[in-house]
């Protein structure tokens, strides 16, 4: 819980500090820059050019320098070891891909530990790249990249050929964009930071293309039609901009690596395309959109564009970064919220400062999101702990209404209740396969049926609550059950049971559905299915601990109890219903600071506080009520 909160209140100190983020990226630079060219300076164990194996050295002692100066978290002592062991290899003179290996995984550990921005917000413009190449960049690398431009035989070091394969195997769009945004020191390579990042970006993807050739690129083009394995290596902008064709060739030929990077760095727009949605990238897009129509002062617009954000870009992705990190989707969720806060405060300020916290968090859910599959152990894990998560709550209610038909001899009745948990069952297995073969699910219609459902189940709990109260107090259990139980239970409340039953289980297992299928993405389905056997199991268990427990409790005890218990269920209803709406964009949010504690239905906004208190407002003052009531009863 602390770990939430912690990630609630706000993201990490340094995130804040744009020159740490700044300096987090220049250390990444010098890292990829020692992992491509160590292998010019060094081979078998012997230099080969001392001037370029000083240089390396001189790198790895500056990362490492860089290193010791971000600000602390956790992880910085790992990042400094392995540091060391790279500097250790380059004085042993040790072979290229030792050193290379060394440095990638340094790297990858430091974006980690300290995420930016790992791909453009949208798929670049390459026929304005080709531009922009022309203007800024021919004049020392050439027009065709080849490091032959009129300036580039005046420069020590000579410019980089970008048609050198060898060389460009190893290096990522990534690395091309920090060289372009940073410069290189040393070398004669300014920075372009004053080109707009997507300028940036464009450009690093153009140089990215130049060491392949258009015989590649149809090859990849028919790869990435035929192959669905061809499209999942690269599922987003963000793999197509962090891969090298190295590390791709080690899931697949040197060939059908090379030309399918060909093809993906000449035609980004196709990871958009193949990931539906546009995840992170659509997301990051349609809140720079929204930033920029709040600062026209077209609000309603700004407002539809940042609910976009969240259902059509980041929503998609919630039940599988919920399986892996939970920390991290609160944290999303309670910025996403604050930022829509902003936007209907009129605060442009704070809805700026917002919105790049929330690309500082998209970088860590690239990162999370991205790194390898989650192993078996994990798998069962989030599979038990999801179902009984979402089982619970509605095992609470089912339970609680047999328990209750069974007190009041109504067994007669109890078939309407297992009708509804049983067809809510059926009808999540057919969710499950129209969200797996059909259609997809859109984050609007999920939030406005867990919404609508939990505002539902929330008011039929309350009323029930209150009722049983009542009779809780007025100690009048035999006579009420026999005399007027049975004229009171007619058909119509029996649906309504049926109807209860339903809606309490749905809701719960049409959520299950969705997180179930994005743990079903990492292959580990013997681990998936182990946990889900698992977790009916203790489900099983404590139903049956509970309808004994209540059995054997008199009746008024039962009554009050469980009276005090469905009204706690409505008040968590209450606001998980509220804040379904709200992220549906059906009501408006008004964040506070306040814990988002989902078990709870809590979260950091006004309306469904506000909603909570109402529920238990009215719960409280019909408890008073009914007490008054059982003290001075009416003459018969």
């Amino acid at each position: 819980m602390a770990a939430l909160l912690a990630l609630w209140s706000a993201s990490p100190a340094w995130a804040a500090d744009p020159a740490a983020s700044d300096q987090a990226k220049q250390t990444w630079q010098l890292l990829d820059y020692l992992a491509v060219d160590y292998g010019g300076a060094v081979s078998d164990g012997k230099v080969q050019k001392a001037s370029e194996y000083e240089e390396m050295k001189e790198f790895a002692a500056t990362a490492a320098q860089q290193l010791a100066a971000l600000p602390s978290t956790s992880a910085l002592p790992d990042l400094q070891r392995q540091a060391k062991a790279l500097g250790d290899l380059i004085a042993a003179k040790a072979d290229a891909k030792a050193v290379a290996d060394s440095a990638h995984a340094l790297a990858a550990a430091l974006v980690k530990a300290y995420p930016f921005p790992l791909s453009p917000a949208k798929a670049p413009d390459l026929a304005r790249a080709k531009v922009l190449f022309e203007a800024n960049c021919a004049a020392c690398h050439g027009a065709t990249g080849r490091g032959d431009g009129p300036l580039g035989a005046k420069l020590d070091p000579p410019p980089i050929a970008f048609t050198d394969h060898e060389r460009a195997r190893s290096r990522s769009v990534l690395a091309l964009y920090q060289v372009v945004s940073q410069g290189v020191t040393g070398t004669s390579m300014p920075s372009f930071a004053t080109l707009p990042d997507e300028d940036r970006w464009a450009l690093a993807f153009f140089a990215g293309t130049l060491s392949h050739d258009d015989a590649m690129r149809t090859r990849g083009e028919q790869a990435w039609g035929k192959d669905a394995a061809a499209k999942a290596v690269f599922p987003d902008l963000a793999a197509a901009a962090t891969l090298t064709e190295a590390a791709l060739s080690e899931r697949m030929t040197p060939d059908a690596a090379r030309d399918l990077t060909a093809y993906v760095r000449s035609h980004p727009e196709v990871t958009v395309a193949a990931s539906g949605t546009g995840g992170l990238g659509l997301a990051r897009t349609r809140l720079q959109e929204s930033l920029a129509a709040a600062r026209a002062g077209d609000q309603a617009n700004a407002t539809r564009l940042a609910l976009s954000a969240y259902l059509d870009g980041f929503e998609p992705l919630e039940a599988a970064l919920r399986a892996r990190n939970q920390a991290l989707l609160t944290a999303v969720e309670n910025a996403m919220l604050a930022y829509r806060g902003a936007l209907a405060s009129g605060k442009l300020e704070q809805a700026d400062a917002t919105a790049q916290k929330l690309d500082y968090l998209f970088a860590q859910v690239d990162t999370e999101l991205g790194a390898d599959k989650a192993d078996p152990l994990t798998t069962f894990i989030a599979s038990i702990t999801i179902l009984l998560r979402e089982g619970v709550e509605a095992l609470l209610i089912v339970v609680g209404m047999l328990a209750f038909l069974k007190k009041a001899e109504r067994r007669d009745v109890l078939a309407y209740v297992h009708g509804g948990w049983i067809v809510a069952l059926a009808c999540g297995g057919l969710t499950w396969a129209v969200a797996t073969y059909f259609v997809s699910i859109s984050g609007a219609s999920r939030e406005v049926t867990e919404g609508v459902s939990s505002l539902f189940a929330a008011i039929v709990l309350l009323s029930v609550g209150l009722w049983m109260h009542q009779k809780s107090t007025a100690g009048k259990w035999q006579a009420y059950l026999k005399e007027k139980l049975s004229a009171a239970m007619t058909r119509r409340s029996a649906w309504a049971l049926f109807a209860l039953s339903f809606i309490a289980v749905y809701r719960e297992v049409f959520e299950t559905v969705l997180f179930y299928s994005a743990l079903a993405g990492d292959g580990n389905n013997g681990a998936l299915l182990y946990g889900l056997l698992g977790g009916v199991a203790i489900l099983a268990v404590l139903a049956w601990l509970m309808l004994r427990t209540s059995a054997r409790m008199p009746i008024g005890k039962f009554f009050s109890l469980s009276s005090l218990l469905v009204v706690v269920l409505a008040v968590v209803l209450a606001g998980k219903g509220v804040a379904g709406l709200q992220e549906a964009g059906w009501l408006s949010a008004s964040p506070i600071h306040w814990p988002r504690i989902e078990v709870l239905g809590v979260y950091p906004s006004a309306e469904t506080t506000i909603a909570q208190a109402v529920v238990l407002a009215i719960a409280l003052a019909g408890f008073a009520l009914n007490s008054v009531k059982a003290q001075h009863p009416r003459p018969a």
